[in-house]
């Protein structure tokens, strides 16, 4: 299977013609290890909060308040990611590996060079961050401890991110998805270590995490830089110092997705505020809601990082239709997918929020939350893998633009006064509407073809 899709990957490069029938099963061989490595990141997700989750309603709160904010943070990492691997595809597709490993240096130096910077910001905040979010003196140390960690790690979280991202970006899906499998099995091992065997509590599960990310980073690495046939760094010696196109070009890509990550994750900020003055277990009721849905939308992540990487090559190919075609038989592959695990979702929803929390009032409000939600879940792939199309092109400031403008005005500005009126349910009803809001306006942008007449 690896020979054919080296070989229709060749095909793009060498402008050679691909059948529908082809261009499908290429997408399909990308996407599924792509959506592992996603599953394998929620069932990380999952196992801290349903391991936190067992010590109580107030563990997991703790973890849901600071949530938002780390994903914050993570979102700046990604998209000083993306301004690379983006460019990495493009070479690749253009038959120029030695360029491509180039922009692989420079990434490494710029990359994680950025997140040390991330890593004390995020340090030096921790204590207060948990009372600036709302939170009580019941849950503000065990959150602001848990911040401090996480935000102490983010160096390795950046290795990995970014080793993984560039891999794919070479058609490589296959070692990120079991590296990732494998982060997933070592935090199991290591969080029942921290939590129970040293009773830990909510740190033990954030040090667990963080170890975890540290090996599977520097395993990543290590493939990526000695094993990996394009991107093999021993193949020639080169200079890690950023050069000013490199640079500018990784700044016009990543500048609109940083701008986007603060308005859109300051929206997820917003939301933390809007829901915190609801009690403890609206919070945690919140919180594992969210994990919950993760099993429907992380496939949909998965196909987007296929979609990325298809476009990306296909583009440095110099071959748009080509690159238009893969992005609307990926958008339709996770319409599908998610459309059918939304099924899933309403049906087993309390299911799902058992296995995280014991507290019944905490898994009947979010089983109820959960079915409102999977009606939004076709409408939210439509967005995330449009997106991945866009990115792959290296289009980021109308997509940016258009999650901004969804999320502050279709979901925010309502959920303010709905909250009060129906609690978490009104909160979640503004969410499920945005989201296929945002869908529709992504459909559209990509019918358009706006994401291609720049490159």
């Amino acid at each position: 299977m690896s020979n054919t899709k080296d070989i229709l990957l060749g095909s793009i490069r060498n402008g050679g013609s691909l059948s529908l029938g082809q261009q499908l099963k290429l997408c399909l061989m990308l996407s599924y290890p792509a959506i592992l490595a996603q599953l394998s990141s929620v069932m990380m997700q999952y196992i801290d909060t349903s391991m936190v989750g067992h010590l109580g309603a107030a563990a997991g709160a703790s973890i849901g308040l600071v949530s938002t904010c780390l994903w914050l943070f993570g979102g700046f990492g990604m998209a000083v990611t993306s301004g690379f691997s983006v460019q990495v595809a493009h070479r690749i597709g253009a038959n120029d590996f030695e360029g491509a490993r180039s922009v692989l240096r420079q990434a490494l130096v710029c990359g994680l060079g950025f997140s040390a910077l991330l890593a004390l910001l995020g340090m030096s905040i921790s204590s207060a961050l948990p009372y600036w979010l709302g939170g009580g003196e019941d849950i503000a140390p065990d959150a602001g401890r848990y911040f401090f960690i996480i935000a102490l790690f983010m160096p390795a979280m950046q290795l990995d991110w970014m080793c993984a991202a560039i891999l794919q970006a070479s058609g490589n899906m296959k070692v990120p998805s079991l590296l990732s499998i494998g982060m997933c099995v070592l935090d199991v091992a290591f969080n029942y270590l921290f939590i129970y065997v040293l009773d830990m509590g909510v740190t033990g599960a954030a040090l667990g995490s963080g170890l975890a990310e540290i090996i599977t980073g520097i395993a990543m690495f290590s493939f990526l830089a000695l094993k990996s046939p394009e991107l093999n760094l021993r193949q020639e010696k080169g200079s890690f110092r950023p050069t000013a196109p490199v640079v500018k070009k990784a700044l016009g890509i990543s500048g609109p997705m940083a701008l986007q990550n603060i308005l859109m994750r300051g929206g997820y900020i917003a939301s933390t505020v809007i829901v915190a003055p609801l009690g403890t277990i609206a919070l945690a009721a919140n919180s594992f809601a969210i994990t919950a849905e993760s099993f429907c939308y992380m496939p949909g992540y998965g196909i987007a990082d296929a979609s990325t990487t298809l476009v990306g090559q296909s583009v440095g190919a110099g071959r748009k239709p080509l690159a238009k075609r893969f992005a609307w038989i990926t958008c339709f592959l996770g319409m599908g997918i998610m459309g059918l695990l939304a099924i899933l979702m309403f049906a087993f929803a309390p299911q799902m929020m058992g296995l995280l929390t014991p507290d019944t009032d905490v898994i009947g409000l979010g089983a109820r939350v959960l079915r409102i939600e999977a009606f939004a879940e076709i409408g939210y792939a439509a967005s995330i893998v449009a997106y991945g199309a866009c990115v792959g092109a290296g289009d980021t400031r109308w997509p940016s633009a258009l999650n901004f403008c969804s999320m502050w005005l279709v979901r925010i500005v309502p959920a303010i006064f709905l909250t009060r009126m129906y609690g978490l349910v009104g909160f979640w009803i503004c969410m499920a509407v945005e989201l296929s809001f945002r869908g529709l306006l992504f459909l559209i942008h990509l019918y358009r073809g706006r994401w291609l007449k720049n490159v």
